[in-house]
């Protein structure tokens, strides 16, 4: 089962917010604005990945093969040609 896209990209947030309030506490501002366009760059990615993986799983569903017709009832088949015999 996949993951849900809010779990998916609250862990990445999670992950950037935790490297982001380090550098912030180290004082190091590039480090901080590198951070801030990473996130950006990996949210996007994982946004369009999800979608992908959303689509490609709703193009399985559609289709699906149908299930096979159950096989024909043999006494069924042969009271039809006895019936259909009659008739001439």
């Amino acid at each position: 089962m996949s993951r849900a896209r809010d779990r998916i990209l609250d862990n990445l947030e999670s992950i950037y917010r935790e490297a982001y309030e380090r550098a912030k506490t180290a004082g190091d501002e590039k480090r901080m604005a590198d951070l801030d366009a990473a996130y950006q760059r990996e949210q996007l990615l994982l946004e369009v990945l999800i979608d992908i993986r959303d689509a490609l799983a709703a193009g399985r569903a559609d289709t699906a093969p149908a299930p096979p017709a159950p096989p024909p009832d043999p006494l069924t088949a042969l009271e039809t040609i006895r019936r259909v015999t009659r008739l001439r």
